[in-house]
């Protein structure tokens, strides 16, 4: 970012105490929006893994349909969730400031035609290679007993959701440069629903039960996009999609998406590589390792991929008008949050890992074994909640200023380290015959994201984007001694894994949890309060 100044910039700085006030409220408007309707789904997500874990448990055909699920997950989260929101979005947004209204229709409808092009050959081509594709994520199922089959037959109706969910994606990337969030956020509670409903009434009346999730995930991904499309009629930018490749701003959004393809999704080629090893780790570990991330993600979906999700657009189009000040104000505002709620959120996890996985999992086909293994992994990966939450905010502003290869060069070096530490601590626990070295898989990927959230930050404090705002010190000392409270109440609060899975009824375990979670972010605020800290205190400032 150019740090010359003309007259129009000193204008919009002079006039950045008003502009803070308007754009901050709006901000956190759109934030509260969005995180609302993540909670939800992020709730009916919860139930949903409560109905997998109790049905199907840790068994081959649960372990079968993760595999075949988390191949078009991991690509819509490539081209919808990373590189199609960090290439469409700036752009669109340049071309709301800068061009006609007719102007943008244009993109739009040469982005859509030739965006869904390109994902119909894809899907078709994953529907084709559904076996080659088992085969690489899960090479242990090759010699397996059965999974290997069951889930080439899932993948070839779980893919073609790559395809929809990419679409919706793509209208919630216009409905969000045009300040609607709440449609694009609430469309993940179908999916939820599909897959809870399959279970209670499709897979009963079938001779493969499993098969019921992949004819779900393939009717979720329709309902998806037809949400979308009544709320683009109503601002008035449905797209009349248009074979237009060679379109001036499609090859700009395209240009950013590509390296972006793999530069926003690092995570997820990290939980790949820990899904291909634990594939030759035995039956289950794969269905361990994916109810304990479910349970960090939620409060990293709930809130920094809330936050993100906003804050992008804002710093689109704050690059496109020259205003440093607030682009770099926002990334600011941003760290603060997360650093006040990721921390104690991980801290959380891992002091609770064993209550929480009891209370939702608990029960039915899910075993006492399976809550001890599962809480493991929790506890590994809640040490990365941290680094995901600041990759999730530290990210978009290299993409909203079109700087895709740093961080691919960062996603390449954190990439490495997943892969290295993984191997390494996998063939160390399992030499030792350790039973829980899945845990390690989760440790490793935790410590990847740490890394790739450290390199994030210190390059745009190089290039001087990030310029901290006063009272960094005083805030992580209040934060300090606040979570040092919590820990020493939720110490206080717990209780043994016996009492968990034994003597407790349900109603119990979700009371105690709920006690315990309650009095920790409530003494927690209450320690900050009293340390004098203060809502006004987050405000967006000017420097």
């Amino acid at each position: 970012m150019s740090t010359e100044k003309g007259p129009d910039t000193e204008q919009k700085n002079a006039a950045a105490p008003r502009v803070w006030a308007v754009s901050g409220r709006r901000l956190l408007q759109s934030t509260s929006v969005v995180s609302g309707m993540t909670l939800l789904s992020r709730i009916l997500g919860l139930i949903r893994d409560m109905v997998l874990a109790r049905y199907f448990a840790t068994s081959i055909v649960m372990d079968a349909f993760l595999v075949a699920n988390r191949i078009p997950n991991m690509l819509r989260r490539f081209f919808a969730e990373g590189a199609f929101s960090q290439g469409f979005v700036p752009v669109m947004a340049s071309y709301r400031e800068r061009h006609s209204h007719a102007e943008a229709r244009e993109f739009v409808d040469a982005t859509a035609g030739t965006f869904a092009v390109v994902l119909f050959v894809v899907t078709l081509a994953g529907v084709l290679a559904a076996p080659i594709l088992v085969a690489i994520v899960a090479p242990g199922f090759i010699t397996g007993g059965g999974d290997f089959e069951l889930a080439t037959m899932m993948l070839r109706f779980t893919f073609p959701y790559l395809f929809f969910v990419s679409l919706t994606a793509f209208a919630g990337g216009i409905l969000n440069t045009y300040g609607r969030f709440a449609a694009t956020a609430f469309s993940p509670v179908l999916l939820n629903v599909a897959l809870i409903a399959a279970v209670y009434w499709w897979a009963p009346r079938l001779e493969e039960p499993g098969m019921a999730l992949a004819y779900a995930v393939f009717v979720a991904g329709i309902l998806q996009l037809l949400l979308q499309l009544p709320f683009l009629m109503r601002i008035g930018a449905l797209p009349r999609p248009r074979w237009q490749p060679a379109h001036e701003g499609v090859r700009r959004a395209m240009r950013l998406m590509l390296p972006a393809i793999f530069g926003s999704s690092v995570a997820q080629i990290n939980v790949l590589i820990g899904g291909i090893i634990a594939s030759m780790l035995g039956v289950g570990k794969i269905s361990l390792l994916y109810y304990s991330d479910r349970l960090m993600e939620f409060p990293l979906g709930l809130f920094g991929i809330a936050l993100a999700t906003v804050t992008l657009p804002y710093l689109a189009r704050q690059f496109a008008n020259n205003a440093e000040d607030e682009f770099s104000a926002t990334i600011d505002w941003s760290m603060k949050l997360v650093f006040l709620i990721a921390v104690p959120a991980a801290i959380g996890l891992t002091m609770l890992a064993e209550p929480l996985v009891a209370t939702i999992f608990y029960g039915g086909n899910f075993s006492y074994d399976d809550v001890r293994m599962t809480a493991l992994a929790l506890r590994a990966f809640s040490v990365g909640l941290i680094g995901f939450s600041f990759v999730k905010i530290l990210a978009p502003a290299f993409f909203a200023r079109h700087d895709t290869k740093t961080p691919v060069r960062i996603g390449l070096i954190a990439l490495a380290a997943n892969f290295l530490i993984s191997v390494a601590l996998v063939w160390y626990l399992t030499d030792r015959a350790y039973e829980g070295n899945h845990a390690g898989l989760a440790l490793a990927t935790s410590v990847a994201a740490m890394l790739n959230a450290w390199m994030l930050y210190r390059g745009l404090r190089k290039d001087n984007i990030v310029r901290h705002s006063k009272g960094w010190a005083r805030l992580a000392l209040q934060a300090l001694v606040a979570n040092l409270v919590m820990i020493y109440a939720l110490d206080q609060l717990s209780r043994p894994l016996e009492w968990w899975t034994g003597t407790a009824t349900s109603l119990d375990r979700a009371g105690w949890l709920g006690v315990s979670i309650v009095a920790a972010a409530g003494i927690y605020l209450l320690v900050l309060h009293a340390l004098g800290l203060r809502v006004a205190n987050l405000g967006m400032r000017p420097h």
